[in-house]
């Protein structure tokens, strides 16, 4: 592996795991057993090693995103499918990071806020169209309002999360939440097979 892409993975692994404040440029050189110096030779400073690694993870998101509509068999397996990626990535997530982001690198957390804003909109609101047309969803569903919504909540679990953290746990928060939203859009045939999809992931969770 290269350099630059050694200290740019590592980085990405300590900021999602603690934070982006709490982790220093020695830190990172420590774990690497490098330099600091090094570090610099490849990314002048913090924020710009913080860009690169936001920038993977809005990548990242977006690809599985898109993945989740190709491999969906109905726009409630799409929000499953992607449920289980999203715990999957907010299982070791801290809830700080975008604080962090946001706080102290601009320019990286515009990078989420633009992902947020246009590409999650955008597949947020193909979700509830389709299903509509599947009669999944309730026709009666302003696209558009709903689609706003669901992107502005999606902050929601970071927030309790980080405001009590003993308490309140990323995973479980953003699954109560997603679960809470399509259960308000689904028909009666689309509730059904919510509940249906739940019995699965229960019998795949029990497995040993």
């Amino acid at each position: 592996m290269e350099t630059k892409e050694r200290i740019q993975k590592k980085a990405h692994e300590l900021f999602l795991r603690y934070g982006i404040r709490s982790v220093s440029m020695d830190d990172i050189a420590a774990q690497l057993g490098m330099s600091k110096k090094t570090i610099y030779q490849f990314f002048s400073e913090k924020d710009e090693l913080v860009t690169a690694v936001m920038d993977e993870e809005v990548n990242f998101t977006q690809h599985k995103c898109e993945m989740c509509q190709v491999d969906a068999r109905n726009a409630v397996d799409e929000i499953f499918l992607t449920l289980e990626r999203v715990l999957e990535q907010f299982s070791n997530l801290n809830p700080m990071v975008l604080y962090d982001a946001e706080k102290f690198h601009p320019k990286a957390f515009e990078k989420f806020r633009k992902m947020k804003e246009e590409f999650l909109l955008q597949v947020v609101a193909h979700n509830i169209r389709r299903g509509i047309e599947e009669e999944l969803y309730r026709d009666t569903i302003n696209v558009d309002m709903m689609s706003r919504y669901r992107v502005e909540t999606m902050m929601v679990p970071f927030a309790m999360a980080a405001s009590a953290p003993g308490k309140y746990n990323l995973v479980d928060v953003s699954r109560e939440t997603i679960e809470h939203f399509v259960f308000g859009l689904a028909t009666l045939k689309g509730h059904k097979l919510i509940m249906k999809y739940k019995e699965e992931q229960q019998k795949k969770k029990s497995k040993p």
